[in-house]
């Protein structure tokens, strides 16, 4: 993409545009809208024939701040076929692409987890007593007086993230390398 005519960037962006609301994979689509993007926020931006000044429609903010990311691209795209490109423009469209990809993320994790029959459990805790995790009594209370609690040593065969965080990059790994998306931690 680097040094492309803008011509040719525009035409990329029209046939990812096309293929990301043709496609019924939820991971092409998300890779398409990061793929969108990078070349509104970045390469469009610095192939010229863009001014840095503009104004975006107010309907397009007010559907942007209502996460109506498919809503607000139709008006971002209206104003620029309208008014011309615009920094502004391009960096709203750019905005808009990167939350519908995180959007389109969260379905796709969502969409994976429910599918497998032992994460049925997740779906159904509506107050944190009915979580089916539970701390054991022994860890919550120091031993002899120590100024330390007792450690934990986890050992499963899968991976279980106790905190939820930092695990979306298995997706990803996963779709694109499946033989190095296993997980191994062992805290010595």
């Amino acid at each position: 993409m680097d040094g492309a005519p803008y011509e040719v960037l525009l035409d990329s962006c029209a046939e990812l545009e096309t293929f990301r609301r043709a496609s019924g994979n939820l991971y092409e689509r998300v890779r398409t809208c990061l793929f969108l993007f990078h070349i509104y926020r970045f390469y469009l931006m610095e192939a010229g024939q863009v001014s840095r000044a503009g104004y975006i429609p107010y309907r397009a903010y007010e559907d942007l701040l209502d996460r109506r990311f498919e809503e607000a691209l139709e008006r971002l795209q209206d104003a620029v076929r309208r008014n011309g490109p615009s920094g502004t423009l391009f960096s709203a469209i750019a905005q808009c692409y990167r939350d519908l990809a995180f959007e389109t993320l969260t379905d796709q994790v969502r969409r994976s987890v429910r599918a497998s029959r032992g994460n049925q459990w997740m779906f159904r805790v509506g107050n944190a007593i009915d979580h089916s995790v539970r701390i054991r009594r022994e860890l919550t209370s120091r031993i002899d007086g120590s100024p330390y609690y007792p450690i934990l040593c986890e050992k499963t065969p899968v991976r279980l993230d106790l905190s939820h965080s930092g695990w979306s990059d298995i997706f990803f790994l996963g779709m694109d390398y499946p033989e190095g998306a296993r997980g191994v931690e062992h805290i010595g």
